[in-house]
């Protein structure tokens, strides 16, 4: 389908045209979209911590979707490492030498996880030190992207932010089915021993980064502002005290702060319904496949529709449909003669289309809403505002997990979670007059 409509020469020049620097195809391309890729194949270890964490350590689903949260705190902080991009050079550049710090430390936590790690606390700090690899990673990645995203068309800008996690999505559809085979094959800790290779691949591609090297010397400090901590946190905070950033960045923050029955439903899946590592693996090949159909329709159909028409529609049929999980969780698919196996496989489908073409909008608005001189503080700023509403979010179906007295046998009230979690969702929706109305640049 994708192919159909970007045969290769025309996705190779599209590629080109939005991360060009000067006359010829920058380097620097190769490096972004391998960082980008990278992130999409640590997806290679998602099953593996599930089932380490649930075999292994033996933790209930409460204890999981509270330990899923605290493993995002790196991801809440990311504006501190925009800031230390932006305003503290190593060495004389800002960001080669924390693109190698964060492939070294990433190598170092899953390392950590494929060896020593056998209680609740020490996976918490391998966990927290392999996400934290990522979020700084991310926040080069993401500066380099905002500061072009900013000089485009808002339509440009949308396809920007489509190629890179299409890139994304490609590293996680081709470990997509490795990840549950792995599993069948191999031990939890083998298949972190494994993942331990790719960040390291960021550290080497880091020197395709091309930037200017950066005066040490105070005297010879560059005269732009934007260089300078002091300038730099005073337009961090008046760009936040903005209605016009500040609004629509509490919108998403309500919309993704809602609770999940994320780590329950894992739990259901492989304990009740007896889904092995391999057949999620296929589930997770299939919902790969999905985040790169609804970047596709988004590109293609969506990318110009106004924000709040396009969160409007997005978040009540997600809701909608996410109630078809109750067909599972009651085993009414099975009176409609629906296996398990395919039941699940289809709705996985469905619902993915649908929250990826949610997701790239928020993308596309955060790019938007950067001023010049600070894209990686405040973009970073505005991805942990996203990333604390995640923490929320396990969090609360943490709490309401065990609040039901959900267990690792007991799935009598999992269809009151389900129910509540869905219909939270639609709550954003009395604050979609934060979001503009159009183009925010």
């Amino acid at each position: 389908m994708t192919l159909a409509k970007y045969p290769i020469s025309q996705i190779k020049n599209r590629l080109k045209n939005s991360l060009l620097l000067g006359n010829e195809p920058s380097l620097e391309l190769v490096a972004i979209l391998s960082v980008y890729f990278v992130q999409g194949i640590l997806g290679l270890a998602r099953l593996a911590i599930s089932f380490f964490l649930k075999d292994d350590l033996n933790l209930t689903p409460a204890q999981v979707g509270a330990l899923t949260g605290i493993a995002a705190l790196p991801w809440i902080i990311k504006p501190l490492f925009g800031f230390l991009s932006d305003g503290l050079p190593i060495f004389g550049y800002r960001r080669r030498p924390y693109l190698i710090l964060s492939g070294l430390l990433g190598s170092l936590a899953w390392m950590m996880l494929g060896t020593i790690v056998d209680n609740p606390w020490s996976a918490t700090v391998s966990l927290l030190l392999a996400s934290l690899s990522v979020a700084i990673s991310d926040v080069i990645v993401d500066s380099l992207v905002v500061e072009r995203s900013r000089q485009e068309s808002l339509g440009q800008a949308g396809s920007l932010q489509s190629l890179t996690w299409g890139i994304s999505a490609l590293g996680g559809l081709i470990t997509a089915y490795l990840s549950g085979w792995l599993l069948q094959e191999f031990t939890p800790q083998t298949v972190f021993q494994i993942t331990a290779i790719f960040p390291l691949i960021v550290a080497l591609v880091a020197g395709l980064i091309v930037e200017e090297h950066i005066a040490q010397n105070a005297s010879q400090m560059p005269s732009n502002k934007s260089f300078k901590i002091s300038q730099q946190l005073q337009q961090l905070w008046q760009a936040i005290r903005q209605k016009s950033i500040l609004l629509p960045t509490a919108f998403v923050f309500i919309w993704q702060a809602t609770p999940n029955a994320e780590s329950a439903l894992f739990f259901f899946t492989t304990n009740e319904l007896g889904f092995e590592a391999e057949f999620l693996g296929r589930v997770r090949l299939v919902t790969s496949v999905a985040m790169l159909a609804g970047i596709w329709v988004y590109q293609r159909f969506l990318k110009n529709i106004s924000f709040r028409q396009i969160f409007s529609c997005s978040i009540v049929i997600s809701s909608v449909l996410g109630m078809t999980v109750l067909l599972l969780v009651t085993h009414t698919n099975r009176l409609l003669g629906i296996d398990d196996h395919w039941f699940s496989l289809g709705d996985s489908l469905i619902l993915t289309v649908m929250g990826q073409i949610a997701f790239m909008p928020i993308l596309v608005l955060s790019a938007r809403l950067c001023p010049k001189g600070i894209e990686a503080s405040l973009f970073a700023l505005l991805m942990s505002s996203l990333n604390l509403s995640n923490l929320v979010s396990y969090e609360l179906g943490s709490l309401l997990t065990q609040w039901f007295g959900i267990t690792e046998t007991n799935f009598d009230h999992l269809w009151l979670l389900v129910i509540i979690t869905n219909l939270s969702t639609l709550l954003p929706l009395f604050f979609i007059k934060w979001l503009p109305e159009s183009d925010p640049l």
